[in-house]
C-alpha cells in the first residue's frame, strides 16, 4: 500500500498557498497518476514530518508562483550530458541556463555533497565530511546516515518553517532518506530497495515523484535518482564500453522525459524551475589498481594500530588513535608512507578541505584509474568509484517551464554543489549570506 502524509493548507489558490502555514500531516491512501502501480507493490510509503508553525514571512517572494525542483542525477559525468546519451537532459540544458564550470566538493561522495546541496555549507559547518567516517566513540568506521548527523539548517526545513510552504524529499537511496528524515514536509520512503545497492530504481522514484506532485503540490522538491551511480559502480566494462552505465543513462533520461510529459499534462511544468546536477562524477579502475592503506600502515611499526581508516572509494580518511604527544610525528610518517604508493595522488589535512573534526586528520586521494580498498584488498571490489579529484566535475543547469528561467545561455563562472541551497534560498526570498555559497542568480530574471 502506498501511504501519504498530506499537509493541510489551501491548495486551490497559488497565492494563498504561498503564505499558508503547514500543519501536522495526515495519513491517507495514495491516489493520482502512478499511485495504483506503486500501491500494488506493497512496499512504498510516504512518511511525513511534524511541521512547526511558521514564523512571519521574511518578505515578498521573488516569484509568487514559482515551484523549484532539484533533481540530482547521482554520479553523472559532465561529458554524459549530450544529445546522444541523454537527449532530454541535453534539451533541458540547452533551452535553459547551463553552468559549464561546476564541481562537487571534497570528499566527492554522495552524502557530503547532498548535505552541501541542502545546507550551502562546508562539512566543518554541516557535520558531514564523507560517506564514511571513523567514529571515535564507537571505535569503528560508520556511515553518515543519521538525521542528526547534519548540524546546519537545511533549506528543506527553512522553506517550510520560514515561508510556511510545503517541501518534499523524494530520494532513491536508503541512506539519503535516513539522513534527510524529518527535514521536509513530505518524505517518500524509497522502495522496493535492490539488494546490495540499497536503492530504489529510478522508475519507482519518478512514479513516487509524480504522486508527490499530484497530491501535495510542493513548492520545493529535492529528488535523487540513483541508477546512473549504482549501475556505474558495477560496470566492469569501465572506461571503454560502459554497457550498464549507458543503459542506465538512457533509462533515467527517458524517465525524465515521462516526468516532463506528466508535468505538462497537469499544468505544473509552466510553474516549475528545475535545477539538475550531479553530486559527483565517476571513475573506473582495474581489479589490480587498488590501494590498501591498512596494509601500508600495518607494515610500519610507527603506524601500526595508530589510525582509524574510513574508505570512501577514491579517497581514504585517517583518524589518529594514538597518544597525543606522538600525533605530529605519526601524521608526518603516515603522509610519507601513503604518498610513496604509486596509486596515491594527493594527501590533504582535514583543515585544508574544511572537513571538520569528523573528517579525520589526513585524507588521501588516488590517481584516476585507481581505488582504495580497506581494510583489506578485497573490501572494495567494485570498479566504479568516486571521492577523488577526477570525479569533482559535474553537470549543472537550470531549466523548466517557469517564465523566470533564462533561456539558451551558458555561464562560465564556477559553481558548486553548495550553491544549490543558496539558489533555493534566493528563489524563496530567504537569506543565504551565512552560507559558503552563492545563488545561481544568472539563471533567473528576478
Amino acid at each position: 500500500m502506498c501511504d501519504l502524509h498530506d499537509c493541510d493548507h489551501d491548495r486551490q489558490a497559488r497565492a494563498k498557498r504561498a503564505s499558508a502555514s503547514p500543519t501536522e500531516v495526515d495519513r491517507r491512501t495514495a491516489l493520482g497518476l502512478g499511485g495504483a502501480a506503486l500501491a500494488s507493490l506493497g512496499m512504498v510509503q510516504f512518511a511525513g514530518s511534524s511541521v512547526p508553525k511558521a514564523s512571519a514571512a521574511p518578505g515578498p517572494l521573488p516569484a509568487e508562483d514559482l515551484d523549484l525542483m532539484v533533481i540530482v542525477c547521482d554520479g553523472m559525468r559532465p561529458d554524459e550530458l549530450n544529445a546522444e546519451q541523454t537527449p532530454t537532459l541535453w534539451r533541458w540544458a540547452t533551452q535553459g541556463t547551463r553552468y559549464s564550470n561546476a564541481k562537487a566538493h571534497m570528499v566527492a561522495e554522495t552524502l557530503p555533497n547532498h548535505t552541501a546541496m541542502v545546507t550551502g555549507t562546508y562539512p566543518d559547518r554541516n557535520g558531514v565530511p564523507s560517506n564514511s567516517i571513523w567514529d571515535h566513540g564507537a571505535g569503528d568506521e560508520r556511515t553518515m546516515d543519521r538525521a542528526d548527523d547534519i548540524t546546519y539548517p537545511t533549506v528543506l526545513e527553512r522553506i517550510r518553517t520560514e515561508r510556511g510552504l510545503t517541501t518534499a524529499s523524494v530520494v532513491s537511496k536508503d541512506y539519503l532518506y535516513t539522513i534527510l528524515d524529518g527535514k521536509a514536509s513530505v518524505h517518500w520512503t524509497p522502495g522496493p530497495l535492490l539488494p546490495v545497492t540499497d536503492h530504489a530504481l529510478d522508475h519507482f522514484t519518478i512514479e513516487a515523484l509524480k504522486v508527490t506532485i499530484d497530491d501535495h503540490s510542493p513548492r520545493f522538491t529535492f529528488v535523487n535518482l540513483g541508477d546512473i551511480d549504482r549501475f556505474g559502480h558495477m560496470d566492469f566494462s569501465g572506461t571503454s564500453w560502459r554497457l550498464a552505465r549507458n543503459q542506465a543513462l538512457f533509462n533515467t533520461d527517458h524517465k525524465l522525459w515521462e516526468l516532463e510529459q506528466f508535468m505538462r499534462a497537469n499544468g505544473s511544468w509552466d510553474r516549475t524551475a528545475i535545477l539538475v546536477l550531479a553530486d559527483h562524477s565517476m571513475d573506473w579502475s582495474t581489479p589490480f589498481d587498488l590501494i590498501s592503506a591498512k596494509e601500508l600502515t600495518d607494515r610500519d611499526p610507527a603506524l601500526r594500530g595508530r589510525f582509524g581508516i574510513s574508505q570512501n572509494g577514491g579517497a581514504d580518511t585517517f583518524a589518529y588513535l594514538g597518544a597525543p604527544g606522538d600525533k605530529d610525528a605519526a601524521i608526518a610518517r603516515l603522509r610519507e608512507v601513503v604518498l610513496a604508493h604509486p596509486g596515491v595522488n594527493r594527501v590533504y589535512t582535514g583543515d585544508e578541505l574544511r572537513l571538520g573534526e569528523r573528517g579525520g586528520d589526513l585524507v588521501a586521494t588516488c590517481h584516476p584509474g585507481w581505488r582504495f580498498s580497506d581494510p583489506t584488498p578485497v573490501s572494495n571490489p567494485i570498479p566504479g568509484n568516486h571521492g577523488h579529484e577526477v570525479t569533482l566535475p559535474i553537470p549543472f543547469f537550470i531549466a523548466g517551464g517557469h517564465p523566470s528561467v533564462r533561456r539558451g545561455q551558458v555561464v562560465d563562472r564556477p559553481v558548486t554543489t553548495r550553491d544549490v541551497a543558496a539558489t533555493a534560498a534566493h528563489a524563496f526570498g530567504l537569506s543565504w549570506q551565512d552560507m559558503d555559497a552563492s545563488p545561481a542568480a544568472e539563471a533567473f530574471t528576478f
